[in-house]
């Protein structure tokens, strides 16, 4: 099986149900075809390039799965045929190295503690 990643544009004033609806075809597709499913994120709504029917914004979806060819041919079929989705396109990225998720390092500034040092080194003088 290839790893692919699929991304996902569907209009920005859909319902929940609606945004359900394609999110569980998109999985039911996958299991169908004997895929495992392993992210599906919402991007949430941002603005695009450029219009896409008459849209300026759209809600981005991310969807991370492993399967064959016929899986991709299929899960493109049925996103090119719903009128919800604006836009699609799927990437092989099997050869592709996985990406790891930095970690932010949470950087507390010396000033506070310098601040503190001196003010125990002022006391402490006082107090002699």
């Amino acid at each position: 099986m290839r790893k692919y990643e699929t991304i996902f544009i569907l209009h920005p004033e859909l319902s929940e149900d609606d945004i359900k609806s394609v999110t569980a075809k998109a999985q039911d597709v996958i299991s169908s075809y004997k895929g495992e499913c392993f992210r599906m994120d919402d991007w949430g709504i941002r603005k695009l390039a450029y219009p896409i029917k008459k849209s300026a914004r759209g809600r981005y979806y991310y969807l991370r799965f492993d399967g064959d060819s016929a899986l991709i041919s299929e899960l493109e079929r049925r996103l090119r045929l719903d009128e919800k989705v604006l836009r699609y396109q799927s990437v092989n990225i099997t050869d592709l190295p996985e990406r790891t998720v930095t970690e932010k390092k949470v950087v507390i500034p010396e000033v506070e503690t310098e601040d503190i040092a001196e003010e125990t080194t002022s006391l402490e003088e006082t107090a002699e």
